[in-house]
């Protein structure tokens, strides 16, 4: 098994969103437990509520754009998609089409399935092009059919 996902997912998936969430977890904990009447120009209850919204607005961020993303491997046969706890193996055949959407930073890859699987329908990762390209040079039959789900034609 070779991964072609980014060094980022770990950082991405499991230390910004924790490090957010305790950080203003534990402010909004201090904010609700002050008896302060004012915060500036702000009445307390408005600093409070708006502190709660900002906290699950940024939880909802976070479950739906890092949360979601998987670290992946390939070999001859399977991809293998994990998320750090629990790994599930895919084959080939099963992969209805890949995507990639080019985020200047990232290159975001979903992995479409024609069967929902562990994870879902749906397999998203950020895509480290040199993994990828060295699995590809080492396995060239399984370069095909990477080829014909076009991962390489949709750049």
């Amino acid at each position: 098994m070779q991964r072609i996902s980014s060094n980022a997912t770990l950082f991405l998936k499991i230390f910004i969103p924790t490090i957010w969430l305790v950080f203003f977890g534990l402010f909004s904990f201090a904010v609700w437990i002050s008896e302060v009447p004012y915060f500036g120009p702000l009445p307390a209850l408005w600093m409070k509520m708006g502190l709660v919204a900002f906290l699950l607005l940024g939880f909802l961020f976070f479950w739906f754009t890092f949360l979601q993303l998987k670290r992946v491997e390939l070999d001859e046969l399977y991809v293998y998609a994990s998320n750090y706890y629990k790994t599930a193996r895919y084959p080939y055949h099963n992969v209805e089409k890949i995507t990639e959407r080019d985020l200047a930073l990232f290159h975001v890859v979903s992995v479409h399935l024609k069967v929902p699987g562990q994870f879902g329908k749906k397999l998203t990762f950020l895509l480290d092009e040199s993994m990828l390209k060295d699995f590809l040079a080492k396995h060239p039959d399984v370069a095909v059919n990477i080829a014909e789900l076009r991962l390489l034609g949709s750049k």
